[in-house]
């Protein structure tokens, strides 16, 4: 059975590609080849993967490459090829890695490499559910010690994945703009609730997991598996209204707050890639309950976390026009997650539920526990009671309209080439009138 996770030829340092700008690009190298659905200018959209600064479409070399990943390539999505075998786009990724790097194929390739620049990204898929998870710790304590001081993390945070399930038909890939939403909200000393614009508008620096090859109704993923149902990741912002959260949440969980819009990075950075950066989950602080047994796999204590450095700047419409440079908001790893992804697909369908291929899990907001990597505003201003000034003298407790949000992602690890993700990125717009 293929591994997704074995590192082969594609992943060799020393690899290059007669793409020039391949060369030491920070995000999409060769030993990358992220997949997504693009629309060169004036044209349908369609499945294709970055190769430095260049979109190669995939559609049109599908003649070139293996089935049965072949036979997906032509469709607006990419959910034919994630609900294949993970053996399949191993298959593709290196056929890709040869076509990309042997100069006796730039003659047959050359004329379907695009600028990227010159491309829209879509969703690479057509999301059929969606369910953020709520799985990094700090966050969740930093959020806890905000709410409930004396007590940060409620009782079953250490014992199960908690989840819910978020609204998919407003997830939107990077570049379009999040219009402030408006709903109920009630001020902490007001008597009654009012309807109108967040006046909390806030990010969330999260993964997006996306899933490949599903499971039937009634048939849990075994975490040994759960491997093999990842198709790979992409970032997320998932945008929270917070006035809207704190008066909504109880007892049901959030609504409102987060349903209006999401945004991803719209590469597909696989599996496969992301192979040389598996690196052990973090050990679990001692007294801290062990996880049941369908939660519990050695290889996934061993490998399940990810190299990744995660980013989030901010610019303000003023400094965009004064031409200043984003401000970088935290930076902090990837690792700081409770539970790893196969924990949360395990747990997912532990009771029957059925993920189907292009389903997107969130691994909700990532933090560190110093205030360097927070991933939300709500952390760093204390939930609007500590503003942070920026260089220019503005100053935020919560995101303004013009205010644009970029998170980031980089994946390293000694003697292997760095690989990105793309960005993730939105500008906050004005909500709109009834």
């Amino acid at each position: 059975m293929t591994d997704p996770f074995a590192i082969d030829e594609t992943h060799d340092p020393a690899l290059t590609s007669w793409v020039a700008s391949a060369q030491g690009h920070a995000e999409f190298p060769i030993q990358n080849l992220p997949l997504g659905i693009f629309a060169p200018h004036g044209g349908r959209a369609r499945a294709s993967t970055a190769i430095g600064d260049r979109i190669l479409d995939l559609a049109a070399i599908a003649s070139l490459l293996p089935e049965p990943a072949a036979g997906t390539l032509h469709g607006l999505t990419l959910n034919a090829l994630f609900a294949l075998p993970a053996a399949a786009r191993v298959a593709l990724r290196q056929h890709l890695s040869r076509l990309l790097s042997d100069d006796t194929h730039r003659a047959a390739l050359a004329p379907h490499l695009h600028a990227a620049t010159d491309c829209t990204m879509h969703l690479p898929v057509t999301i059929g559910d969606y369910t953020d998870f709520y799985v990094g710790i700090h966050h969740a304590t930093n959020i806890g010690k905000l709410l409930r001081p004396d007590n940060p993390l409620l009782p079953n945070y250490k014992h199960v994945p908690i989840g819910y399930h978020g609204r998919a038909s407003s997830i939107r890939p990077s570049g379009v703009p999040v219009i402030r939403p408006r709903g109920q909200r009630k001020a902490h000393d007001a008597t009654e609730p009012d309807f109108g614009p967040t006046r909390r508008l806030d990010y969330e620096l999260e993964l997006g997991v996306w899933i490949g090859a599903g499971n039937a109704q009634g048939d849990p993923i075994a975490i040994a598996d759960a491997a093999r149902h990842i198709a790979g990741l992409c970032l997320l912002n998932d945008w929270s209204a917070r006035d809207f959260q704190a008066w909504e949440y109880q007892p049901l969980g959030p609504f409102l707050a987060k349903n209006f819009h999401s945004t991803i990075s719209p590469w597909v950075v696989t599996s496969e890639a992301l192979a040389p950066f598996r690196i052990a989950q973090p050990q679990r602080p001692n007294g801290d309950p062990a996880p049941l047994p369908y939660l519990w796999d050695d290889c996934d204590q061993q490998t399940g976390a990810l190299a990744l450095d995660l980013t989030v700047t901010l610019t303000t419409e003023a400094m965009r026009h004064e031409g200043q440079p984003a401000l970088r908001l935290s930076q902090g790893p990837a690792s700081n997650m409770y539970w790893t992804i196969a924990q949360m697909v395990a747990h997912h369908t532990a009771n029957g539920c059925n993920l189907n291929p292009g389903d997107l899990l969130g691994t909700g907001t990532i933090s560190t526990p110093g205030n360097e990597g927070y991933g939300s505003l709500m952390e760093i201003s204390r939930n609007g009671a500590t503003p942070l000034t920026l260089p220019n003298g503005e100053q935020r407790t919560f995101l303004v309209d013009g205010d644009e949000v970029t998170l980031s992602a980089r994946a390293h690890a000694p003697g292997r080439v760095s690989i990105g993700f793309g960005a993730c990125a939105a500008v906050v717009g004005s909500a709109r009138s009834r």
